[in-house]
């Protein structure tokens, strides 16, 4: 056999095998993929082609540009009164994911499990496996918001258990957890001595209280690995900047691995999200207050209809619920695009457990919200 038999094992990405039936078809309502439909903000590109005209073409630093290192600092220490040393636990990386990556390469030892609440973005267990660990998956329910308890963790770790990969605002549920709620989980996860890989990209995207990390917790910022970018709050996907925030010995593993395969961050992407952190609020609020609008108008139509829906608390994801339809979240997204061209994903792709949702993303037009929600409407009649 030529290939690793740890690859070999993986199963593919859900979304993405889904979104083959989508290539091709005319018309479709796209409402799967997880990218703003916003423009990066021009004084974001502007800075972006400015550093191509000023000749900055080269590699960076391992880490990343001392600027962009001290600026994230800067920022983290302002906003959340978060204190990094710029130079020993801060980390350029190619977006969040080549970051969860190296995460877990750098503290997985082979048989190692990671708790990992469900539903789960798609790539956290594969990047648990490749790094020869185990991902243990926590099903948490409806009636707690898709939210993991402390009860929940106490009763999940066992021995062998290294950490708990968090992800708030969450994809695909845009559940979040208020500071007293992430209190009372960085309780047992003291008392358990476990490492946090927290992913934060949707940070600035929280819509009904002030978003706190888990490391700005006391006792916490020692056990934490940060996780955060540029993608999301700033509509910056295609720039590929992420950064991660940690103990120097964590960050330092993983830029040695870092050193070794990605070399570094593009230095462009690297001259925009230095730009981005210069004046950031204005363009990410007037970003997401559209989002909230979208955010009710879609929870409300979808509870219309008679898809019981939760509020979700950040992101820009809703996950109701199909099961009053009597079929698979499969079978609903697979007809629904095939009889009114509306592209939903099934639920299933983020967990055993989700089998009776799918996710939908409101990064998409508030009128092509509107159509999908009266083409959802006229499917659901019908049957």
């Amino acid at each position: 056999m030529r290939i690793s038999k740890r690859v070999d094992a993986l199963a593919p990405s859900g979304i993405r095998a889904f979104f083959d039936l989508v290539l091709g078809m005319k018309d479709v309502i796209s409402l799967g993929v997880g990218e703003p439909d916003f423009v990066t903000p021009w004084h974001i590109r502007e800075q972006a082609i400015k550093s191509l005209e000023d000749g900055f073409t080269s590699y960076t630093s391992n880490k990343g540009t001392d600027q962009l290192r001290y600026a994230i600092a800067a920022f983290l220490k302002k906003r959340h009164h978060l204190v990094y040393d710029p130079q020993e636990e801060i980390l350029i990386t190619v977006g969040v994911s080549e970051a969860l990556d190296l995460a877990m390469r750098a503290i997985v030892n082979p048989g190692d499990k990671i708790l990992i609440p469900e539903p789960y973005y798609v790539a956290y267990g594969p990047a648990v496996e490749l790094a020869g660990g185990e991902a243990v998956y926590i099903k948490t329910r409806l009636q707690d918001g898709f939210k993991v308890t402390p009860r929940q963790i106490d009763e999940a770790f066992t021995q062998g258990v290294r950490g708990i990969l968090l992800n708030y605002p969450a994809n695909p549920t845009g559940a979040s957890y208020s500071r007293k709620e992430l209190e009372a989980l960085s309780h047992v996860i003291k008392k358990h001595d476990m490492l946090v890989i927290s992913d934060e990209i949707y940070d600035e995207l929280t819509y009904d209280f002030d978003h706190t990390p888990i490391a700005a917790l006391k006792g916490m910022q020692e056990r934490v690995i940060y996780l955060n970018g540029f993608s999301k709050a700033y509509a910056m996907t295609g720039f590929r900047i992420g950064y991660v925030c940690g103990p120097a010995d964590i960050v330092g593993a993983m830029t040695k691995i870092h050193q070794y395969t990605m070399l570094c961050a593009p230095i462009t992407g690297q001259m925009a999200a230095l730009e981005a952190l210069k004046n950031p609020l204005p363009d990410v609020q007037a970003m997401k207050k559209e989002y909230d609008r979208r955010r009710r108008f879609i929870v409300g139509a979808l509870n219309d209809i008679g898809l019981k829906c939760h509020m979700p608390q950040g992101a820009f994801y809703v996950f109701p619920s199909v099961k009053s339809t009597g079929e698979s979240s499969v079978d609903f997204a697979r007809n629904l695009l095939r009889q009114k061209k509306v592209a939903v994903v099934p639920g299933v792709a983020f967990g055993q457990c989700c089998r009776d949702h799918v996710r939908i993303s409101y990064a998409s037009s508030f009128d092509n919200l509107k159509e999908a929600a009266a083409r959802m409407k006229q499917y659901l009649n019908k049957k």
